[in-house]
């Protein structure tokens, strides 16, 4: 199904439900789940079993008062961390691109495909936190050395590490040297996201493999 993720970087709610928390044997059961409305995906009540469920989306079963943001493992696969009630109206956004509208107005692209108007001014490859419940950015991180970054695709998916050095390469791809436990190491700029400044993210994430 068409959505807000790429199908790279998202898997069908069905997966979810059926394969990942097991409150589903068949689509059957999955389709009547979400009809009742008893799960949500970034605040809402998705109805179609194919709807997409992509990085940094959230998991709210309320139900049961379970809450998941959705992240890469060391596999590159999705998989479901635990997150506690205060963060489920947290979501992270990393900034794809930004379109100058009239007005003063500028329209940020996010990495799933969603997209915030606002008259503040924001830089690309930086991330927000926006709160769901109050349709707001509350909080920004930028990326650039001394970030602390989630790496969501590659040959080092789901380490965090911190920027100590960005290189600009003009018509080839950008890279990040990192630090982390595991070592010093380089990524492209396009696979990480900021997560955080200083030594930790400003949102809740597993420890990477």
């Amino acid at each position: 199904m068409a959505g807000p993720h790429s199908s790279e970087l998202s898997i069908p709610i069905t997966f979810i439900l059926r394969d990942y928390l097991g409150y589903a044997r068949n689509v059957r059961e999955v389709k009547k789940i979400l009809n009742e409305g008893l799960v949500l995906v970034n605040g809402k009540a998705h109805k179609d079993y194919r709807f997409p469920v992509g990085v940094m989306d959230i998991i709210e079963i309320p139900r049961t008062e379970e809450y998941y943001r959705v992240v890469p493992d060391y596999k590159g696969s999705l998989t479901l961390h635990p997150i506690s009630a205060d963060e489920k109206d947290k979501k992270l956004y990393k900034i794809s691109n930004i379109i100058a509208l009239k007005g003063g107005k500028y329209q940020l692209n996010f990495h799933d495909g969603n997209n915030y108007v606002t008259t503040k001014k924001y830089n690309t490859y930086e991330s927000v936190i926006f709160d769901l419940d109050k349709n707001e950015i509350v909080d920004t991180v930028p990326l650039e050395e001394g970030s602390v970054v989630l790496i969501v695709s590659g040959r080092n998916v789901s380490h965090i590490g911190k920027i100590v050095e960005i290189q600009n390469f003009g018509m080839n791809p950008d890279t990040v040297t990192l630090e982390s436990s595991k070592g010093t190491f380089q990524t492209l700029k396009d696979y990480v996201i900021a997560v955080g400044t200083g030594s930790k993210p400003m949102i809740s994430l597993p420890e990477g493999e």
